[in-house]
């Protein structure tokens, strides 16, 4: 599939994301499947040099997952830990790096929290999804501060077709119900889509005996969303666009044997317009203005107002210009970002800070050969920060392809570690990474088979250092290095209705200054999958396996390796109407994702769709 020059020209991931998504693939990214995110403009896998992971539509709706998490989970070189059920506080590891070190876009939008450094995982609500792109390894060049393990875009639905309704309700284990509904269409230049979703399920014990705060009660969680897209074509090659969600989170954790009712209180916002004009047949220009919000709060029932509050806003202006140069491609980016921090509990934390960007990148296409390079260069409060990439590969023809990249990276300081009373020191400077990864792809027909080395190099890690240099006590500190290097594996085949797929990680995420391994990180883990089609029915199973892990730093608190065995089946009934029945840990396995944190057990979730892929 040959996309025209006037399709190839980058924008921000809102406009990109419309043009590419008609394309569709029943797994894992095939040579014709479009990828956004790679480079920030549509390209076909084939061409893009990076280590890139698709999940789509299809494989979304069966998860019947409570979580963006859990379906993550099943994904090569992804591991999670959360506090409890799915409305619990959640990281996402990516290659070894932390949930601070990972960049989140939501349809173009950067969300996450500017005190933390980590996006809401639990409030990004599952049922709008219409497909994740996962790359791996550093994108500081295309997409700045924080992105050293890589980039996890997630995208919604998009306007299509005729005026069309979809609507879907499940019911599961612990009292879990959902329902959602949306229209969607496109016409006369105009597309469009709206959804709205709730979820809530009464839960299960957020910890276990020997936890602090205790409390054998069920913690349950209610998640309500809405978000819509609207784009106009003002003229051939011009278009205007607007998109907004909403999604709010109500998550009850124990905090002592007490009478009152502890929850969370999450709120996550996006909205962002744009405009995307074809100047030239081949220069295209993308302006983008986008806001987050992310709120997090802490209540009881007691309580007429939260014990604490946290809000983070986040402003980004984004003017992006793609020229195709031939067979090449150049782009020129600038990019504005403010982050605003109001905290009621520390007049410390709120405060604000800019970063400006520049960056350029250029993709040349020579027979066989491939080559990207890029530069960009970061100017805030915490100083001038200059990255840079290259990459290279080589199509041997007969599906088989081989690349090699370096990159450089760095994570900003959070808020919390800047300023926090006690914690944060304002001298505390970016860490830094170096990558290096090389990798050998296959894909021929119904066989794709995948391949990478890596070794990425941390230093100025930020740590609890104690005792903290210049005063008592601990804090936030520049001292450690780290390693993160592994091999990752992965293949997947259909036929004669089976469909395979396997994932194996082996990797060492180790701090180099202690000599012990990283917490909550595994040394190895897996995931396969089978599943096998007769007419309208489909049933599979899914495997997912861990090695053992620790849960702090000090490698005293070791979490146990664990293997889970999930069973689903669907059946479309008309071709509109489908019925998904699921069975997870069907085994009842008994594992933590973090020390004295409870997870479930054995349970089942079905739901029943219209007009849904």
């Amino acid at each position: 599939m040959n996309l025209p020059v006037t399709r190839q020209a980058a924008a921000p991931a809102l406009a990109l994301a419309v043009l590419s998504s008609f394309v569709s693939s029943a797994f894992a990214q095939s040579a014709d499947t479009v990828l956004v995110t790679a480079n920030r403009m549509p390209q076909r896998a084939l061409d893009v040099i990076a280590d890139t992971t698709v999940i789509h539509a299809e494989e979304i709706s069966r998860s019947g997952a409570g979580s963006v998490a859990d379906v993550l989970q099943r994904q090569r070189g992804i591991e999670i830990a959360r506090n409890g059920s799915a409305g619990a506080s959640t990281s996402v590891y990516l290659r070894g790096a932390n949930s601070n070190q990972v960049v989140v876009l939501l349809d173009g939008v950067r969300i996450g929290s500017a005190t933390s450094g980590a996006a809401a995982w639990n409030a990004v609500p599952l049922g709008t999804i219409e497909r994740i792109e996962i790359v791996y390894g550093p994108l500081s060049t295309l997409y700045g501060a924080d992105a050293i393990g890589g980039v996890i875009q997630i995208f919604t639905r998009k306007g299509e077709g005729g005026p069309a309704l979809g609507a879907s309700a499940g019911l599961g284990s612990n009292a879990t119900r959902q329902l959602d509904a949306s229209v969607h269409g496109a016409g006369s230049g105009v597309r469009y889509v709206f959804s709205a979703g709730h979820e809530e399920s009464d839960g299960f014990s957020a910890t276990r005996p020997g936890a602090f705060g205790y409390n054998p009660d069920k913690d349950g969680y209610r998640r309500r969303n809405a978000n819509g897209q609207l784009s106009l074509a003002l003229a051939p090659g011009h278009e205007v666009g607007a998109q907004f969600l909403h999604s709010d989170l109500r998550a009850q954790y124990d905090s002592g044997p007490g009478p009152y009712d502890v929850h969370n209180e999450q709120d996550l916002n996006t909205a962002a317009v744009y405009v995307s004009s074809q100047f030239l047949p081949n220069w295209r220009s993308t302006v983008q203005y986008a806001r987050s919000d992310d709120k997090l709060g802490s209540f009881t029932s007691a309580a007429a107002s939260g014990a604490s509050q946290i809000d983070t806003q986040q402003d980004e202006l984004t003017w992006q210009n793609t020229i195709a140069l031939g067979p090449d491609t150049l782009q020129v980016l600038y990019a504005h970002r403010k982050e605003d921090v109001a905290s009621s509990s520390s007049a410390a934390l709120t405060r604000a800070r800019i970063t400006n960007a520049y960056a350029a990148a250029y993709s040349a296409r020579r027979g066989s050969h491939l080559v990207d390079v890029s530069a960009r260069h970061d100017r805030s409060v915490y100083g001038n920060k200059n990255t840079g990439a290259a990459g290279y590969g080589y199509n041997f023809g007969n599906g088989w392809r081989a690349t090699a990249s370096v990159g450089t990276s760095f994570r900003a300081p959070t808020f919390n570690e800047l300023y926090f009373p006690g914690y944060g020191l304002p001298t505390n400077r970016p860490e830094k990474g170096r990558n290096h990864e090389a990798g050998l792809r296959y894909d021929a027909g119904p066989v794709q088979f995948d391949a990478t080395v890596f070794r990425n190099r941390l230093t100025d890690m930020i740590v609890n250092a104690n005792p903290c240099p210049g005063r008592t006590g601990s804090c936030a500190y520049n001292v450690n290095q780290a390693t993160l290097e592994g091999l990752s594996l992965s293949a997947e085949t259909r036929m004669a209705g089976i469909s395979l797929r396997g994932s194996l990680d082996w990797q060492d995420p180790k701090d180099e200054t202690t000599g012990r391994q990283l917490a909550r990180r595994a040394r190895k883990h897996a995931s396969f999958m089978a599943d096998y089609t007769v007419g309208t029915v489909k049933a599979g199973a899914e495997l997912l396996l861990s090695g053992e892990r620790f849960d702090d730093a000090a490698n005293q608190r070791r979490l146990g390796g664990y293997g889970l065995l999930n069973l689903y089946t669907s059946w479309q009934v008309t071709p509109d109407v489908s019925l998904l029945v699921r069975v997870n840990n069907a085994a009842d396995k008994q594992y933590e994702l973090a020390r004295n944190y409870g997870t479930s057990g054995r349970t089942w979730f079905a739901a029943l769709r219209y007009g849904l892929r």
